[in-house]
């Protein structure tokens, strides 16, 4: 997903919910985001990440439980 503003879309919405934690382009045009956050904060996050920023078109979204890293 490149050039649509996704990955900073994703910090400002990160910041307004209150969720920390990072977010990345992968070589295969995959956005991969670690969301650490209250569930209410990780759960709009998820809620945004799965319609994304006008121009994206988000064809998949796989949630996977992680070890926190602590941010």
């Amino acid at each position: 997903m490149q050039g649509v503003g996704f990955r900073i879309a994703t910090v400002r919405r990160a910041e307004k919910d209150e969720v920390l934690g990072w977010v990345r382009n992968d070589p295969d045009g995959v956005v991969r985001v670690h969301a650490e956050g209250s569930d209410e904060a990780v759960e709009s996050m998820l809620a945004f990440l799965r319609k994304g920023p006008r121009g994206a078109q988000v064809e998949n979204v796989e949630v996977e439980d992680v070890k926190p890293e602590g941010h």
